[in-house]
């Protein structure tokens, strides 16, 4: 597949529509974190105070290493942050600490969405990989039916994309919102902090848009769409 033209296209668009998403999120994260909060809380305090004030107290929030690595995890109801946002009162960390916190939210009042994303995660690592093993050994052997499988499997991997956009989207309105309401940031400070959330959800499309460039590709070489070449 290295030397197909279709799929060198696929993979020239997809890492330039994920660079641009991840370069323009980066930056604007910066650009945030060098402005501090008046009321100076942390990132970590922030996601405390917001989960406090929305009746959470069950959810533990620890350091994590890596940049932007911050991420909610449902099954040991753990919030982890990274450095740039645990410890800091940047406008990017607080924005970034209650975006995460709106995912414990969610999970706390059983927001569909999350929980099907949840479901969907064995599938979607399954079909990133096993798509790409089928799809090489039917062509190597000439089996379209191995292909067949291998393009539809790999279906997991773009549901689990899409439905990632309403749960990230909803966090992210939920903590403009409530970081306000909380008392962590004044109206103003809110606005610019949501600034790097709607930054950071780009990266979301760009992966929806690569999963579905993908599975195009797929369905293209399986005979599924348009034939094989």
């Amino acid at each position: 597949m290295i030397f197909d033209p279709f799929y060198m296209t696929i993979m020239l668009i997809s890492m330039a529509i994920a660079g641009a998403a991840s370069v323009f999120t980066k930056s604007t994260f910066k650009k945030y974190a060098r402005i501090p909060t008046r009321r100076g809380l942390t990132g970590a305090q922030a996601a405390q105070r917001l989960l406090q004030s929305n009746g959470i107290t069950d959810v533990t929030i620890e350091p994590i290493k890596g940049f932007l690595s911050d991420h909610y995890d449902p099954r040991s109801k753990v919030l982890r942050l990274s450095p740039d946002v645990y410890g800091s009162s940047s406008l990017s960390a607080i924005g970034v600490a209650c975006h995460e916190a709106g995912h414990a939210l969610q999970h706390a009042q059983n927001y569909a969405p999350l929980g099907l994303r949840s479901a969907l995660v064995p599938a979607a690592n399954f079909g990133s990989n096993g798509a790409w093993i089928f799809l090489v050994v039917g062509g190597l052997f000439n089996w379209p039916v191995l292909m067949q499988l291998g393009a539809l499997i790999f279906v997991a991997v773009v549901v689990f994309s899409l439905v990632t956009l309403p749960v990230e989207w909803d966090a992210t309105a939920r903590a403009k919102r409530l970081m306000v309401s909380s008392g962590i940031v004044e109206a103003q400070e809110g606005v610019a902090a949501g600034r790097v959330l709607d930054a950071a959800f780009l990266t979301y499309i760009a992966a929806a848009i690569t999963a579905i460039l993908h599975l195009l590709y797929f369905l293209t070489r399986a005979g599924l769409l348009g034939g094989r070449d």
